[in-house]
C-alpha cells in the first residue's frame, strides 16, 4: 500500500504544478494549488477504501477498538485445539491480517471465531473458520488458502474445480440393493451474489434473500412443484416432525453455528420449500443462503442424482431471470459459507445396513481407500442403530458432482458385497480396494 500512496502522490504533485503553470493566473495559483491538494487527498481516501485488499479500520468501529491493542495482545490462545484454523494461523499472520476487512465489512476475528470458541475434537479435525461473504476467500486468502489445501487434500490455490451437473454421465446406481439401502439422498449449497453469507448477513438481507427465493421456487412446475413454509409461522410439534422425519434442518443448537453468528434473528427469515411428494427440498438461511436437497426411499441414487440436476439448474435458471446468479469461480467452484463444502457443496449418501462389514477392524481403512465417510444413523455425532449406518463421499472441491456420486454408487455396491460375504461367513480379502 505504501508504494502506491507514493506513486499516487508523485503523480497528483506533477499534475497540480502542470494545471496551475500552464492554466492559472499568477495571482490565483496559491488557491488553486490548495483546492487541488485537497480533492487529490478525498480522490485518495476514496481509491483506498474501495479496494479489496485495503486496510479500512474506519469501516468497522469495533475492530478499531481492537487496534488500541498490539497484534500480539489481541492474538487468540489456540493451544488446546484442533481444527484447521488453528494448525493454519500464526502470530505473524494475525497480525498481517487483523486490520483488514473485507467490502462488508467482515474482519480476521469473524472469520476464525467460530474455531477460537470450539477448539474442537480430539479425533476430529473441524475446520475452524467461516466466510461473511464472497469476498472473504479473497481478503484472507493468506490464511483460508491453506485451511483449504489442508482440509481439501493439497488443493492448490492454482487448483482449477470442475462442474458436471449432467446426470446422463453418472454410470449405473439405479440398481442398490434395496435390501441394504434404506434411502438415497443428495444435497449441496448456494450463495446468492451481492447478499452477505449468513454469519454476516443483516436481517434485511436475510428476510431479501427469503423473499428472492419464494419468488423464485413458486415457479417450479411438474413434480417440483412445491409450496415454502416459513418457520416463524410453524408450531413446536410441526418443527420437530419435520426433523424427525430428517426433512427440516435442526434447531440452532450446535456450538459451530452459534459462535459463528449464523443464528443470529432465529427463526426469522428461515424456512423450508419442499414439493408435494417431499423429494425435493431447499432448505433457506439455514448455514447457507440456499440448500437443495434431493431425496427419497430405496436405492435408486440415479434417479435421485437426476431430479437433484434438473431441479438445480432449473433453480439457477429461475434467479438469473430476476438478475441474481450463484456466487462462483473457476478456482473455488461454487463459493458457500465453509470452506469445507467449497467446490460441488455436494454430499450425496445413503442409509445402508452393514452390521457385519461395520464391525471389521479395516471398517475405517475400507471408507479411506473408497473416499468415503461414514456418519451414525441420525447424522453427525450419532449412533449406528441396527448397523445402519449414512454413507456419503468425502470429497466436495476437486472432483465434479457425477465423479463423487459415482464414488458413493460404486463404493456403497462394494460394501454391499463385503456384507453378504460376511453374512454367509466367507473371506473379503479379495474385496479390498485400492485407494481411489
Amino acid at each position: 500500500m505504501y508504494c502506491t500512496v507514493e506513486v499516487w502522490n508523485s503523480t497528483t504533485e506533477w499534475l497540480t504544478n502542470y494545471i496551475v503553470c500552464h492554466f492559472c493566473d499568477p495571482e490565483l495559483r496559491s488557491q488553486v494549488r490548495s483546492d487541488l491538494d485537497g480533492l487529490t487527498k478525498r480522490l485518495l481516501f476514496f481509491f483506498v477504501s474501495i479496494r479489496l485488499d485495503a486496510t479500512m479500520p474506519f469501516g468497522n468501529t469495533h475492530n478499531k477498538l481492537k487496534m488500541n491493542y498490539t497484534a500480539e495482545q489481541e492474538y487468540p490462545d489456540l493451544s488446546q485445539h484442533n481444527n484447521h484454523m488453528a494448525k493454519m494461523l500464526t502470530p505473524e499472520m494475525y497480525a498481517n491480517l487483523r486490520d483488514k476487512e473485507t467490502p462488508s465489512g467482515f474482519t480476521l476475528d469473524d472469520v476464525i471465531q467460530t474455531g477460537v470458541d470450539n477448539p474442537g475434537h480430539p479425533f476430529i479435525m473441524t475446520v475452524g473458520c467461516v466466510a461473511g461473504d464472497e469476498e472473504t476467500y479473497e481478503v484472507f486468502k493468506e490464511l483460508l488458502d491453506p485451511v483449504i489445501e489442508d482440509r481439501h487434500g493439497g488443493y492448490k490455490p492454482s487448483d482449477k474445480h470442475k462442474t458436471d451437473l449432467n446426470a446422463e454421465n453418472l454410470q449405473g446406481g439405479d440398481d442398490l440393493d434395496p435390501n441394504y439401502v434404506l434411502s438415497s439422498r443428495v444435497r449441496t449449497g448456494r450463495s446468492i451474489r451481492g447478499f452477505c453469507l449468513p454469519p454476516h448477513c443483516s436481517r434485511g438481507e436475510r428476510r431479501a434473500i427469503e423473499n428472492l427465493s419464494i419468488e423464485g421456487l413458486s415457479s417450479l412446475d411438474g413434480d417440483l412443484k412445491g409450496k415454502y413454509y416459513a418457520l416463524k409461522n410453524m408450531t413446536e410439534e410441526e418443527q420437530q416432525q419435520l426433523i424427525d422425519d430428517h426433512f427440516l434442518f435442526d434447531k440452532p443448537v450446535s456450538p459451530l453455528l452459534l459462535a459463528s453468528g449464523m443464528a443470529r434473528d432465529w427463526p426469522d427469515g428461515r424456512g423450508i420449500w419442499h414439493n408435494d411428494n417431499k423429494t425435493f427440498l431447499v432448505w433457506v438461511n439455514e448455514e447457507d443462503h440456499l440448500r437443495v436437497i434431493s431425496m427419497q426411499k430405496g436405492g435408486n441414487m440415479r434417479e435421485v442424482f437426476n431430479r437433484f440436476c434438473t431441479g438445480l439448474t432449473k433453480i439457477e435458471g429461475l434467479f438469473k431471470e430476476k438478475g441474481h446468479e450463484f456466487m462462483w469461480n473457476e478456482h473455488l467452484g461454487y463459493v458457500l459459507t465453509c470452506p469445507s463444502n467449497l467446490g460441488t457443496g455436494l454430499r450425496a449418501g445413503v442409509h445402508v445396513k452393514l452390521p457385519n462389514v461395520s464391525k471389521n477392524e479395516k471398517f475405517g481403512e475400507i471408507l479411506k481407500k473408497l473416499r468415503l465417510q461414514k456418519r451414525g444413523t441420525g447424522g453427525v455425532d450419532t449412533a449406528a442403530v441396527g448397523g445402519v449406518f449414512d454413507i456419503s463421499n468425502a470429497d466436495r472441491l476437486g472432483f465434479s458432482e457425477v465423479e463423487l456420486v459415482q464414488m458413493v454408487v460404486d463404493g456403497v455396491n462394494l460394501l454391499i458385497e463385503m456384507e453378504k460375504r460376511l453374512e454367509g461367513g466367507q473371506s473379503i480379502d479379495d474385496l479390498m480396494p485400492e485407494q481411489k
